[in-house]
């Protein structure tokens, strides 16, 4: 199969799971905010989060273990492939331990001594965080496993493990409004409960297909060097990350309490959601990035980061454009009366931000591809960990809580320039095709959308669920044709239209 219609048929496979995911998070939202209420859903959003800040390492290794994987897959050397997968489990089972003992001595402090929330939900809290940090345990040492079966492109296994996993959410949402005293607690273990069944799952599939999943504990000292040298460098990186986005989350509960932490977790649900559509895509084209460039094929690589960058945006585009544009009547069908205050501000923002980030996924595959990240991971690391500083600064000085958004939009555009001049070292491309490939046609659709969006509004009032879906047709024809004609190549429009007739069955 080519690598064309691999990445087709991976990106298919992908988006029946991010469906699936999506509509269940989205649907699971509203029930979980009605049956905890703001405060408790407040808790769990920042108790969680601190679970996930401590969990920085697991991201930084997971990306590690598929870099080396498609890299030594893309070399063809299936036993550097299984030293690499018995080497990174290895890593990752010490790297649990370790999360372990931090989250019960500095989290427990944490929790217990400077997180706000009502006293006599303290032991409700503890709860949390223990299941929140078994949680934890389990994701880290799935990772491994993960990888491999992203690294082999066996995409429809996660759309058919999705099936499972969203049938377990939808009745862990129905037992939570029937059962438990303190529904706070009942979440934080059927989360838990999930997380196991899921992880078992991937380990079970991975031992039946993989022989190089077999682990074997061996000792390889200059290769276990370079892994924990390369991962070094990118736990950094994601320490850096989380610590800007959790920790904007905190400061928020500094200054605002529980009630704005809501508002924040359900723009981050939202914006996670909204991310499956364009990770997912992004997913079926990493492990063709990171094999072409093994593979010495520089030109196949950039070509693909390009045509990731560009449909990443375009497809964030056709979400976000009709969700900010009706925000107000979504959060209202979505969530109720149960709209937390700053919610539809912080959405709006994050999503604008998205639209920017949306583009920096296949930017950094392109570079992890190449090992060199040392350099890139101190730039990119130091301005995410200048974020909640200035956060911090801003409202102490007694600024709005939705300017904690737009310094996170900012900064996201910085770390975007950055990234593309240290592709540019790597790959030697030249700014005027890059202008010419990406940045033009991005700029000419985003300003013929805009103008869309804005006749629409003027033209029809959505406070109906048909006036919605007038507005999400009209809107999603004319986009779609904008893209067609002018964010795409025309090489490219001769081979979707020869696709349409080909499915079509026409001449």
């Amino acid at each position: 199969m080519s690598s064309s219609k691999k990445i087709a048929k991976n990106t298919i496979f992908l988006y029946i799971r991010m469906l699936l995911v999506m509509g269940v998070t989205l649907y699971s939202s509203r029930i979980i905010l009605q049956a905890l209420g703001i405060s408790d859903y407040g808790i769990y959003n920042v108790v969680g989060g601190i679970v996930t800040m401590f969990g920085f390492i697991n991201g930084a290794m997971s990306s590690v273990t598929q870099r080396y994987i498609s890299y030594d897959i893309g070399k063809g050397d299936l036993n550097k492939v299984q030293k690499t997968f018995s080497l990174t489990l290895t890593i990752h089972i010490l790297i649990a331990l370790l999360i372990l003992i931090i989250g019960e001595s500095a989290g427990l402090w944490y929790i217990n001594n400077q997180l706000v929330f009502p006293p006599e939900r303290i032991f409700a809290v503890n709860v949390v965080f223990q299941f929140s940090l078994f949680t934890l345990f389990l994701n880290i040492i799935q990772v491994p496993y993960n990888a491999l079966i992203l690294a082999h492109e066996r995409m429809n296994v996660y759309a058919y493990v999705s099936i499972i996993e969203v049938m377990l959410k939808l009745g862990s949402v129905f037992l939570l409004l029937k059962f438990g005293n303190d529904k706070l607690i009942l979440y934080s273990i059927l989360t838990f409960g999930i997380a196991l069944i899921i992880r078992i799952t991937y380990q079970i599939y991975c031992r039946i297909n993989f022989k190089e999943s077999k682990f074997k504990l061996e000792y390889d000292k200059k290769y276990f060097h370079e892994l924990i040298s390369y991962s070094g460098w990118n736990l950094f990186g994601s320490l850096s990350l989380v610590g800007k986005n959790q920790g904007v989350n905190m400061i928020l509960n500094l200054f605002f309490g529980t009630t704005v932490n809501a508002a924040y977790g359900i723009s981050m649900q939202v914006q996670a959601a909204v991310t499956q559509f364009v990770s997912n895509f992004q997913s079926a084209l990493n492990p063709q990035i990171i094999q072409n460039y093994a593979g010495d094929n520089k030109e196949r690589s950039l070509n693909l980061i390009f045509l990731g960058a560009k449909f990443s945006f375009f497809v964030m585009l056709m979400i976000t454009v009709p969700v900010m544009g009706n925000i107000d009547y979504i959060l209202k069908l979505w969530l109720g009366n149960n709209v937390p205050s700053y919610t539809a501000p912080f959405l709006k923002i994050s999503l604008i931000a998205l639209l920017v980030d949306s583009m920096s996924g296949p930017f950094m595959t392109g570079i992890h591809a190449t090992g060199k990240i040392k350099t890139y991971q101190i730039f990119i690391g130091g301005i995410n960990l200048v974020v909640p500083i200035i956060v911090y600064f801003i409202l102490s000085r007694g600024y709005d809580a939705s300017t904690a958004f737009v310094i996170l939009l900012f900064f996201s555009l910085c770390s975007l320039i950055l990234r593309v001049f240290f592709l540019k070292k790597e790959y030697l491309f030249s700014f005027s095709s890059l202008f010419k490939k990406l940045i033009l046609p991005l700029i000419i659709v985003s300003l013929l959308s805009f103008v869309v969006k804005t006749v629409l509004n003027n033209l029809i009032s959505v406070n109906n669920l048909m006036n919605l879906f007038i507005w999400l047709v009209i809107n999603t024809l004319f986009l779609g044709l904008i893209i067609f004609f002018g964010g795409i190549e025309k090489n490219m429009r001769i081979q979707i239209l020869r696709f349409v007739r080909k499915a079509l069955k026409l001449n």
